[in-house]
């Protein structure tokens, strides 16, 4: 390792100025080979233990029978037509329908394209407040889930299908019981609900129990948040952004241009407005992070940090600004840049915004509260609602009560409705070990697949795609969108609406009526026909956005909770593609690359270069990760701008009961997270194992040899001042004439030449346009041993350059899609004219 950091050393003096990996930065033997060939090592190779020559053989002779079929006459089939045609159905015609896709509570409004009563892509709901047209990679993919053949098709019992009819003959006594004991021994655990029809449901089922308890947990959560709200203003409240009206930007540990962040389609298209030089003042984004990210690759200053240090420099930072002092003092130093920071927020009182991430604890969310009140962008950037979940509390605290009322004896009943949380509770909890003690006399579990949890249960209930059931939600800002399903239930299973609807012995009541009937009694007036009709076509419900609430920070006299501890610290963060582990069985989300790794079918080990060479570490070793008496192994990755002496993983891998996509892939990084440290742990031991793991990471793959940028700059960029002196800084050469074989087509004697231009200034690597291009393509999944091959087959990419030093560097994005070239040599090859020019410029595909 010391050698490699040596070529490393002395690679930044003489190699590349813009880097995608350390071993291109290093400019080692390996890298070199890779990228003087066209495709990785093996990738060309035949290395099946037939010949090509054996092949051709039996593919000769499987054809050649295969042509005796076509002496057989097939009978004839009767094509039966309409007897009366849907509305407006008309084949290879599109309809579009607006429905919502959730997550973690919070509705993404999108628009589905249906073709002959089959959904087949999700666009963005232009006309939305929340979208503007926008969507991300889990609404992208969404369209898949739906479709994917693992979902739970029935309602099953101790193993064996069963009926709707027998699922209410089994709890029908249960709950007849607990009438006359007001429900005490009833228990409701649910995932975070933003619905207002359920969240009614669920309120009048308890009304029946009055002595029955709802229960709320998902693994990504916003405790902290919530803590935070509490600590500054006494009370919950939803923060909301207007980045459009930022001029300076700190975010704290916040990744919140990624997909995931309640909001995040509008705020990325806020902040990327921003962005433009020619059409006013551009944004400044500071970002102290505690693990890479997109947020962090747009900063304009990055600060690397470790987790625990973060709350230290908040309170060094609040010293300087305009509110009362924490308590304590100041911690530690003043880190150079904090200086420069508070000068910018100073100058910018009204027009500057601090942000910080879920997993930050509860005196940073209170310190943001305080600093964005005390500089006036309250009002004007900070704006403060109702919150967005409909039972806002404590999601650990309320499942570590649940696990207590279990092993108290008090629960007779329990019903999980959605979630997973055998798998994914805090491994101190033991809920597996709960549940299998059989103290909850009877479980029903509700959910999508038959997963860890539904093992556990007595009962499972196979739930509705989002797609194909009807609902509502609500947006990041409180709007309230009507969730329509494109297609009937494709396994009969019922909806969240249906299912309370039938434990409140409502077993006939459909989605439809449920979810009218709620509305009906909202707007009563005699225009509701109208009023329906209109949210459904426009996508939300019109006024019932959440207004803007006066609070004040009651207590800006913030208890700090800082360490000081030098222990390898643990950071657990959620996946970026996977989320909590709901879409292990996504294949389109398992390839995506990581927005900063780049990479697929796996989680990592992720650290510093500087603490991979401390401790002798390189990339696809495996280690073993022990904290608090819990082990787990995972290969590692040296992730360039990594803080030292600090580990991340992420969630959602090493699932046992996922399907076929996603079972036993990565390592099950729960097994670490306890109630009391979620987030940020410290203390965490690694140990190597002397084993190697392959990775199956695309950020090395497809690299161009362009030595020292001087043939052809890999990467352009200049300052805002240089950008006004030069604007066409960027602009790419004439190419020489007679360079090329093909001949020049004469644009000049058509009327139209289409060209395609990427903002690289507004450009989030977000990933949305490489999950857009699979889905609208149907391209295919090649699975993680095709993928080290170079084989993925995705029609664009998002390249990841780093500039700099690798503790630290600066980092960009580079979309890489079709590039739809004038002498386009994909055109000329096709041996069957699929590929071919159009007149107006365009590389068309057949």
């Amino acid at each position: 390792m010391n050698a490699v950091r040596a070529e490393i050393d002395e690679a930044a003096k003489t190699g590349p100025e813009y880097w995608r990996s350390l071993e291109e930065l290093a400019g080692n033997p390996e890298f070199q080979e890779a990228l003087k060939r066209e495709f990785p090592k093996g990738a060309s190779e035949w290395i099946d233990t037939v010949s090509r020559r054996g092949f051709l053989k039996v593919m000769g002779a499987s054809l050649g029978l295969a042509g005796m079929t076509g002496c057989v006459k097939l009978p004839n089939e009767v094509i039966v037509p309409y007897v009366r045609q849907p509305e407006n159905v008309i084949p290879g015609r599109a309809m579009y329908y607006a429905t919502a896709h959730t997550l973690s509570g919070y509705a993404n409004p999108i628009l589905v394209e249906s073709h002959l009563g089959r959904p087949t892509k999700v666009e963005g709901n232009d006309k939305h407040y929340a979208s503007l047209g926008g969507t991300d990679i889990f609404a992208q993919a969404s369209i898949l889930t739906m479709y994917d053949p693992d979902r739970s098709q029935s309602v099953v019992s101790m193993g064996d299908q069963r009926s709707y009819a027998a699922l209410l003959s089994a709890i029908r006594g249960p709950l007849q019981a607990q009438k006359a004991l007001q429900g005490v021994g009833i228990r409701i655990l649910t995932t975070t609900i933003s619905s207002p029809t359920l969240a009614d449901q669920i309120r009048n089922l308890l009304k029946v129990y009055p002595q029955a308890k709802w229960h709320v947990y998902e693994p990504v959560n916003r405790d902290n948040v919530l803590e935070g709200a509490k600590m500054a203003f006494g009370q919950p409240v939803e923060t909301r952004y207007d980045f459009s009206k930022a001029d300076v930007v700190v975010s704290v540990d916040a990744d919140f241009l990624y997909a995931g962040w309640p909001g995040n389609v509008r705020y990325i298209r806020d902040f990327a407005l921003r962005r433009d030089p020619d059409i006013g003042q551009m944004n400044r984004l500071y970002a102290i992070e505690s693990t890479p990210s997109a947020t962090g690759a747009k900063a304009d200053h990055r600060f690397p940090m470790r987790a625990s240090e973060i709350e230290k420099f908040a309170q060094a930072l609040s010293s300087h600004l305009p509110i009362k002092p924490p308590s304590g003092g100041v911690a530690g130093d003043n880190p150079g840049f904090a200086g420069s920071i508070v000068q910018e927020l100073l100058g910018h009182r009204g027009s500057s915004i601090v942000i910080v991430g879920d997993h930050q604890p509860a005196s940073v969310h209170a310190f943001a509260h305080a600093v964005n009140q005390a500089l006036g962008n309250v009002g004007k950037t900070v704006f403060y609602t109702d919150p967005v979940d409909a039972n806002p509390v404590n999601q650990i605290e309320s499942l570590k009560d649940l696990v207590n009322d279990i092993q108290g004896g008090k629960v007779d009943l329990l019903i999980i409705l959605g979630g997973n949380p055998v798998y994914d509770a805090p491994a101190d909890l033991n809920f597996a070990e709960v549940l299998k003690s059989g103290k909850a006399q009877l479980r029903v579990h509700y959910g999508l697949y038959q997963d860890e949890t539904s093992e556990l249960c007595q009962w499972h209930v196979n739930a509705t795609h989002e797609l194909e059931s009807w609902g509502d939600a609500r947006a990041f800002d409180g709007t309230v969108s009507i969730i329509q399903p494109l297609i009937a239930p494709l396994y009969n299973a019922k909806s969240p609406v249906e299912f309370v609807a039938m434990l409140s012995g409502q077993a006939d009541a459909t989605g439809y009526d449920l979810v009218r009937a709620y509305w009906q009694k909202q707007h009563s007036r005699g225009d509701f026909e109208q009023f329906w009709r209109k949210s459904l076509h426009d996508g939300w419900v019109e006024g019932t956005a959440y207004q803007s609430k006066s609070v004040a920070v009651q207590n800006d006299h913030i208890g700090w909770k800082f360490t000081t501890d030098t222990a390898i610290e643990l950071n657990i963060r959620r996946d970026p593609t996977i989320w909590d582990g709901q879409f292990s069985n996504n294949g389109w989300l398992q390839e995506l690359p990581k927005p900063m790794s780049k990479l697929t079918w796996d989680n990592a080990v992720q650290v510093g270069p500087k603490m991979a060479a401390r401790l002798h570490l390189a990339s696809k070793d495996i280690v073993e990760l022990e904290l608090n008496g819990k082990k787990i192994q995972g290969a590692v990755w040296i992730q360039a701008g990594h803080p030292d002496n600090s580990i991340t993983v992420t969630l959602g891998y090493g699932r046992k009961r996922a399907g076929r996509v996603g079972t036993g892939q990565g390592y099950d990084a729960y097994q670490l997270r306890s109630s009391t440290a979620p987030w940020i742990a410290s203390g965490v031991q690694i140990r190597k194992t002397g084993e190697i793991y392959e990775l199956a990471s695309t950020q090395g793959m497809q690299s161009m040899d362009t030595p020292d940028g001087e043939q052809r700059p890999l990467v352009r960029e200049t300052s805002l001042n240089e950008y006004k002196k030069e604007p066409g800084f960027a602009k790419e050469e004439e190419v020489p004439q007679g360079l090329t074989l093909y001949p020049r087509y004469e644009y000049e004697k058509e009327q139209y030449a289409w060209g395609m231009a990427i903002d690289l200034n507004r450009c989030t690597g977000c990933n949305n346009c490489i999950l857009a291009c699979q889905s609208e393509n149907n391209i295919a999944v090649v699975g993680k041993e095709q993928t080290l091959l170079g084989r993925h087959m995705h029609w664009l990419r998002v390249d990841a350059y780093y500039q700099g030093d690798r503790d630290s560097p600066k980092a960009f994005f580079q979309p890489v899609p079709c590039m739809h070239c004038e002498d386009a040599p994909c055109e000329v090859v096709c041996p069957v004219g699929a590929t071919s020019h159009s007149s107006e410029g365009l590389n068309d595909m057949i």
